[in-house]
């Protein structure tokens, strides 16, 4: 099932006329950007002369990496020595003229290029100015370096995952902390813009990883209290025990809803035609369930083989009041009727004569487009454009700029 392109057309969007200085890098800040563009914002991604890590990540689609188009398409893209004062008088230029500037740099970095929050509200004092950091850009640990990994074990998330795999410790394979972080950022941006809009002036967005991923964690709570639950009470849901089936024909499906809770047992007992199992003595109380998790996890995998497909499964357990899924590769997703009528995913182009595949926005206005529109940039492309139509600067001045090492730029080999 062939994807949808991405979209070029001039259709009304919610961020029209908002500009973003993304100066940020990898995924927290990238992926906050990009939400913004997709919901209109006019972002100029400024890049280092070493580029984004990134770019340099597998796979590649001819001279584009498909990870670093995924956070960042849609974007211009300049590209600046940001040790050159000369390419610093040009981000106070830009800065004049723009709403929102986003930074994942480490605390204090921005800082010491003489682009800080405090210098730069000077300049423009209804700036939006959003900060991303591993702990913040206050505090005891506000120059520690962090990837998501590190705020994931720092967090209680790595042990939290272990304990649901019998200890066994490893480190999760999606960058939890970094989307989450850009997501809630994001939130905050358009918070402050709305609050500009009654005061006139802009602030400090200061979001860090580390709260972001105590603030998003829903298990949190459970792991602050610190006295004793009830024995016919199930602590914070532990999705952890739902079960994972295999059905007749083979296919795995995971149901939403703890086997041993009060009232949700009574559903699984519904949906297999065991009502003897209310009254099953290893069984009849949440204690009881528990105790005995194993042997009731294992009466539920027995009854779901004699079910023949997951169509079929879904069909019984919807009928008793609960929830179920396949457990899909992302490519069988992506091919399904749902993800094309949803056009879940979407073909950009790859800039050498082909497509690939990303996810589209998430977001459907009744309004207005908010879908994933542009094409992913090479570093420093738009270096002339946006020099040229924001700030007057002449071709013979970019050219200078570019020789003297403050404007960088790298464009693929013909």
């Amino acid at each position: 099932m062939k994807a949808h392109l991405t979209t070029q057309s001039s259709g009304v969007r919610p961020l029209d006329g908002v500009r973003v200085l993304d100066f940020t890098r990898v995924l927290s800040g990238p992926h906050c950007a990009r939400m913004l563009s997709d919901l209109g914002a006019e972002v100029i991604k400024i890049e280092p002369p070493e580029g984004d890590l990134t770019r340099f990540a597998f796979p590649r689609v001819g001279s584009m990496s498909t990870y670093f188009a995924q956070q960042n398409i849609g974007k211009l893209n300049m590209s600046m020595n940001l040790k050159k004062p000369e390419a610093v008088e040009l981000v106070k230029r830009l800065v004049a003229q723009s709403d929102v500037l986003i930074e994942n740099y480490r605390g204090g970095v921005m800082d010491s290029l003489g682009l800080g929050f405090d210098e730069l509200s000077k300049i423009n004092p209804r700036l939006i100015y959003a900060s991303i950091t591993g702990y913040g850009t206050t505090g005891p640990w506000a120059h520690r370096r962090a990837y998501a990994t590190v705020i994931n074990a720092e967090t209680g998330l790595t042990g939290i995952q272990a304990d649901a795999r019998n200890g066994e410790l490893s480190n999760d394979p999606h960058s939890h902390a970094d989307v989450y972080t850009g997501m809630e950022t994001a939130a905050g941006i358009l918070a402050a813009l709305f609050q500009r809009e009654h005061s006139g002036v802009g602030q400090h967005v200061d979001v860090s990883m580390a709260q972001t991923m105590l603030y998003v964690n829903e298990h949190t709570q459970n792991e602050l209290y610190v006295d004793e639950v009830p024995a016919d009470l199930i602590r914070s849901f532990q999705p952890g025990d739902y079960p994972i089936l295999t059905t007749g024909d083979g296919t795995l499906v995971v149901v939403s809803g703890h086997p041993a809770e009060r009232g949700t047992f009574d559903l699984f007992a519904k949906a297999m035609k065991r009502p003897d199992m209310l009254t099953d003595p290893r069984f009849d109380t949440v204690a009881k369930r528990l105790a005995n998790l194993a042997e009731l996890q294992q009466v539920v995998r027995d009854w779901a083989l004699t079910v023949q497909t997951a169509e079929e499964i879904e069909d019984t357990f919807a009928e008793a009041g609960l929830a179920m899924g396949v457990l899909r590769k992302m490519t069988d997703l992506a091919d399904t009727e749902w993800a094309h009528d949803r056009n879940a995913i979407i073909s950009i182009d790859d800039r050498s004569g082909g497509t690939f595949r990303i996810p589209n926005a998430p977001w459907q206005f009744s309004g207005a487009d908010v879908s994933t529109q542009g094409v992913p940039k090479f570093r420093g492309e738009d270096n002339a454009e946006v020099l040229q139509r924001l700030l007057g600067v002449s071709a013979e001045e970019v050219a200078t700029l570019t020789e003297s090492g403050a404007l960088s730029i790298r464009l693929p080999k013909n």
